[in-house]
């Protein structure tokens, strides 16, 4: 698991002088890596059996695709960003201290949707 953290995801690549940097990029990996291997799961058994998928590759593959399936995901829960312009005008607007923090976010765009 180790190797794989390191070379699919290049966390030896990062600056890690700032602990919450190696921080961050830790809970990325560490939440990432068990959604892989589900996903490699889930995959597997719909796939052909003669069908093989060499961890290695699948963790390149699901990188690759990692945008594409937490969008994916998102709408799947309700969550609709706003549009990109518009989100850019607002952040560079807003005071540091005042921007949502990454687990803010996350938090947010990952609770329930209450149906009327």
């Amino acid at each position: 698991m180790f190797r794989e953290l390191k070379t699919q995801y290049e966390l030896d690549e990062f600056d890690i002088s700032d602990p919450a940097v190696v921080k961050i990029l830790l809970y990325a990996a560490l939440l990432s890596l068990p959604v892989s291997r589900d996903l490699l799961d889930l995959v597997t058994e719909q796939a052909a059996d003669e069908i093989v998928f060499p961890p290695e590759r699948w963790a390149a593959t699901f990188r690759s695709h990692a945008q594409l399936i937490l969008h994916e995901f998102g709408e799947y829960l309700g969550y609709s960003p706003p549009p990109p312009l518009e989100r850019l005008i607002e952040d560079t607007q807003m005071v540091h201290q005042k921007r949502l923090i990454l687990q803010e976010t996350l938090a947010t765009a990952t609770q329930p949707r209450c149906v009327s």
